[in-house]
């Protein structure tokens, strides 16, 4: 039996510098705008954890255990927000379906 090198298709991904921390360089307003613009960014968070997380394993600097519960942590953060959101757009479409 021969076996031959898989050589890509592709050229391999070059070093991409870190997304800087947004939520540092702006304010949120107070109220329930700050509130929702700080829930927005306690997901961005666990969301570039996550991707960190994974860009460690692959590199070889992190486990795959952490890996896979930052990835958890993500998701389920995720589908809450995804869930609230839906609510929040039927809540919505049921006050503008009202007659006056």
């Amino acid at each position: 039996m021969n076996v031959a090198p898989v050589s890509p298709d592709v050229a391999p991904v070059p070093d991409v510098a870190p997304i800087p921390d947004v939520a540092q360089e702006r304010r949120p307003a107070g109220g329930d705008a700050g509130q929702f613009a700080r829930a927005l960014d306690a997901l961005s968070q666990t969301l570039g954890g996550a991707a960190r997380a994974e860009d460690a394993f692959a590199a070889g600097a992190g486990t795959l255990q952490q890996a896979v519960y930052e990835r958890a942590q993500a998701d389920v953060a995720l589908a809450i927000a995804t869930s609230s959101a839906s609510r929040i757009v039927a809540s919505v479409q049921a006050i503008l379906n009202m007659q006056v």
